[in-house]
């Protein structure tokens, strides 16, 4: 069996219209794709779409690949942008809830849910505002951090890489980049481990 195709191979096969090498890179990346865009947007319908648009434009627009850092950085580039307009757009036009109107429901009754529409595993209002809390605080604290070290755990964590490419993207010595990711965790574990004392 022949070792698969790199990624910047599979992409100029891809720049050149290419389908199979297409279906080979989306076969690649779709799954970790559609993680990182439904742990981002928290909302799996709209995650499967900006998963479509993705590869969209990983087809249309290949030729904007310029050779410079990993594929892959690029490809998590493209989600998170996509990513970033939708939860704009979300932003400036949220959605409503839906209200059950009165007449359904009777003055003052009170109208059972089935029981199929009840997710029993969704957290208590209480634990959903802790948990909110907590995350704006990692953010806070991620933000806080120098850029480089900001940027480093972004590409580790968030967008997948592995050391040696996120090292790569970012063009500076894979060492470097070890030494600036454990200070930037370290940081972090510091500064949530002094907020519970």
């Amino acid at each position: 069996m022949t070792d698969p195709l790199p990624d910047h191979e599979l992409i100029e096969h891809i720049q050149a219209q290419q389908a199979y090498a297409f279906e080979l890179f989306f076969e690649r990346y779709e799954a970790s794709i559609r993680r990182y865009l439904t742990h981002f947007v928290r909302d799996e319908a709209a995650a499967d779409d900006l998963l479509q648009e993705t590869f969209l434009r990983v087809w249309t627009r290949a030729g904007q690949w310029n050779g410079q850092g990993a594929v892959k950085a690029w490809l998590f580039r493209i989600a998170a942008n996509l990513a970033l307009n939708h939860l704009r757009t979300r932003k400036r036009r949220p959605e409503q809830p839906l209200e059950t109107p009165e007449e359904f429901t009777g003055e003052g009754e009170q109208l059972d849910s089935p029981s199929w529409l009840v997710d029993t595993a969704s957290l208590g209002p209480d634990a959903v505002i802790e948990q909110s809390e907590q995350n704006a605080r990692l953010r806070q604290i991620i933000q806080d951090l120098p850029e480089e070290k900001r940027e480093l755990l972004r590409l580790v964590h968030q967008m997948e890489l592995s050391l040696r490419d996120a090292a790569d993207e970012l063009g500076i010595p894979e060492g470097t980049a070890k030494s600036r990711l454990h200070y930037a965790r370290e940081h972090v574990k510091r500064e949530l481990q002094a907020e519970q004392e």
